[in-house]
């Protein structure tokens, strides 16, 4: 059993950053997979950046290449987003996920994972 929770959410004015902090509890094993996916409203969740627990491998959606930086401190069973140049769009639920039994699945679609965060909110004003 994984239990996720995230922190750093807020609000940011366009062109701003922020970081988003996500603690697991529970034992990650290489082969895990920790995911960042968000929801704004009227949409459907959208994959936004993955990273393999073990081997640090990362995966980006497209609308947040170079500007959205993933990490993980293995020690504090921690993943951090952290999330720069912030537009308008960016703005949605941000949800943290674990993907601990499909270590070769793709880690961009949400229905490998596993378990899910209670998410944190993004606002970006204009």
């Amino acid at each position: 059993q994984v239990q996720l929770v995230e922190s750093g959410g807020g609000l940011v004015q366009a062109g701003g950053s922020l970081r988003l902090s996500c603690a697991a509890s529970g034992r990650l094993f290489s082969s895990a997979a920790m995911g960042w996916f968000r929801q704004a409203p009227g949409k459907e969740r959208e994959f936004v950046v993955a990273i393999r627990w073990g081997g640090g491998n990362t995966y980006y959606g497209d609308p947040v290449k170079g500007r959205f930086t993933i990490s993980r401190d293995i020690a504090k069973n921690t993943v951090y987003l952290q999330m720069n140049s912030l537009e308008p769009e960016d703005a949605a639920v941000y949800y943290c996920a674990a993907d601990v039994s499909s270590p070769t699945a793709n880690p961009t679609v949400a229905p490998v994972y596993d378990y899910w965060g209670q998410g944190t909110q993004v606002t970006v004003s204009s």
